[in-house]
Order: C-alpha cells, then sequence, then structure tokens
C-alpha cells in the first residue's frame, strides 16, 4: 500500500463512527504521521467525493449541540476548537432557531428563574437571550 493510499485509509477509519472537520482529520492523520503531501492529497479526495464538508459538519454539529440545550456561544467554541472556519460557524447558527426561543423553551420546562438563567449561561447562551428569563412575566 503506496503513502498515499494509507492516508486515505486511515482517514476513511477515522470517519467511520463520526463526522469530522477537515482540521480535525488533518490534525489525526498528522498524529499518525502520515506527510503533509499525503495529508493534503486525501483530504482533497474527502472533500471531492463528499466525505469531508465542513458546512455539512458545522451545521449538523451545531444542531446536535442545539438540540442538548447549548448556546450560542457554546456552540460557536466548539466549532472553532474543530477548526471550522468563521463564516462556516457564522452561518450554521443563523440556520439555528433563533437563542432567545431555544433559551425561552428551556425556562419554560425549568421555570423562569436565576438559577435557570445561571443554568443557561452556564451552556454558552448570550446575556441578551438571558434578560427575557430573568425579567418579571406580565
Amino acid at each position: 500500500m503506496t503513502d498515499q493510499e494509507q492516508a486515505l485509509d486511515a482517514a476513511l477509519k477515522a470517519l467511520r463512527h463520526r463526522d469530522r472537520s477537515a482540521a480535525e482529520l488533518d490534525a489525526r492523520l498528522a498524529q499518525r504521521g502520515v506527510g503533509d503531501a499525503e495529508r493534503e492529497q486525501a483530504l482533497e479526495t474527502l472533500e471531492r467525493i463528499g466525505y469531508v464538508d465542513d458546512e455539512r459538519f458545522a451545521r449538523a454539529r451545531a444542531e446536535q449541540l442545539a438540540a442538548r440545550g447549548s448556546g450560542n456561544a457554546l456552540i460557536r467554541h466548539d466549532l472553532e476548537r474543530r477548526g471550522v472556519a468563521p463564516e462556516l460557524i457564522e452561518a450554521a447558527l443563523s440556520a439555528l432557531e433563533p437563542e432567545r426561543e431555544r433559551a425561552a423553551a428551556i425556562a419554560t420546562r425549568r421555570g423562569r428563574s436565576v438559577k435557570t438563567a445561571r443554568y443557561l449561561a452556564s451552556r454558552g447562551f448570550e446575556a441578551d437571550a438571558l434578560e427575557e428569563i430573568v425579567a418579571p412575566q406580565e
């Protein structure tokens, strides 16, 4: 098996259980000692055939985290850590239900209180999404 084939095989194994960003795959291949040229070629091949797509990855990861009750700051941080480009992160966030609505849904389940506001803040919700939670209801 050539170095290129080994690089492609290692990348495919990394994708077997879950989708990954191009940066994550690149780091994983580098950790396995795959050379720069082989990594680049493997990633180009996988992007060309649609196995690696950072836009799809960012959208799916953002949806997954939002469904688990995460706010935009936490989602943004997670995607940045995974090497997703800023414009793809913003596009993924804008495709989600607005953060205020997600926060309101959680507050409805947990109760509108300072404790809930602290919980939401710890989950990465921005201050403007929290204002409505602690504001008196009419």
